[in-house]
């Protein structure tokens, strides 16, 4: 009786160890997601390549977020863009993400933010949002785009967070070319939103962290606006025949330090083309 009760306590250590080690790994090693989106609107020759970040909370990953830039620096692509979130509602101290945001502009001087529901929650938020623009990172808050690069044209449209009531669609995408590429740029994935108006066609977005606990076959349990077992939690959805979100499950954590099952991330996705 003894030999199994040892047996059962050395089988639940070992349990528990995997479990804090699977945390601790998910939580605090980043991985990159690569995604490949298609349209028709560009010739099958052309694509261009978009990091996104989203809802760091002013996580660091090694010291001054030196791996996370590493990384960053190596996938050399097009255009990065923010999500949202990249401090925390009770951030109070500004000096590492600002000096993470000078960073960033040395590797891509291509880079562009919408704002987040902790963005709007932080009282340091203004301070924030001249400390980006100030080092060339490109608000646009229900605003929009044309991005060159190379031969190759398409829009950027952006809206401030729709979790807390600041967002304009209609002003974001206000003088588009519906014939045209068009990414969207939205921290929360917009419920009310199911169809988007033209010339939308991808929607990037975080807020959800992907549940950040999850688990197999059953995936996340709980997501902000959404409650339990959400539908929008992470990845690719197809929205209708015409456009597509995807939720990024993000690089940090909220309320919680804590990711299971969830690894913290960045999406590098290529828009490729199908068209004659």
């Amino acid at each position: 009786m003894r030999r199994g009760r040892l047996y059962f306590v050395l089988f639940l250590f070992l349990v528990v160890s995997g479990i804090m080690a699977k945390i601790y790994y998910d939580t605090n090693i980043f991985k990159v997601e690569e995604l490949e989106i298609t349209t028709s609107k560009l010739e099958t020759d052309q694509s261009f390549t978009v990091l996104q970040l989203t809802d760091l909370h002013n996580k660091q990953f090694g010291d001054n977020n030196e791996k996370l830039l590493h990384e960053i620096e190596q996938l050399d692509v097009d255009i990065i863009v923010i999500t949202g979130d990249l401090i925390d509602r009770r951030t109070d101290d500004l000096q590492f993400v600002l000096e993470f945001a000078d960073k960033l502009t040395t590797i891509n001087s291509n880079i562009y933010f919408v704002s987040g529901n902790h963005e709007w929650e932080n009282p340091l938020r203004e301070s924030f949002i001249q400390g980006l623009s100030k080092r060339g990172i490109q608000l646009i808050d229900n605003q929009n785009r044309i991005i060159e690069i190379r031969e190759i044209s398409f829009q950027l449209a952006g809206v401030a967070d729709p979790s807390t009531n600041h967002d304009n669609l209609e002003l974001a995408i206000k003088g588009l070319n519906q014939d045209d590429v068009t990414v969207l740029l939205s921290h929360a994935p917009d419920l009310s939103h199911t169809e988007y108006s033209e010339p939308v066609n991808f929607v990037l977005s975080g807020h959800t962290h992907g549940g950040q606990i999850r688990f197999p076959l059953i995936g996340a349990i709980v997501a902000p606006d959404q409650g339990f077992f959400p539908k929008y939690d992470q990845g690719l959805f197809d929205l209708n025949e015409r456009q597509q979100l995807y939720i990024d499950s993000g690089l940090g954590t909220s309320v919680i330090d804590l990711r299971m099952f969830n690894q913290s991330q960045m999406t590098l996705i290529t828009v490729k083309g199908v068209g004659k």
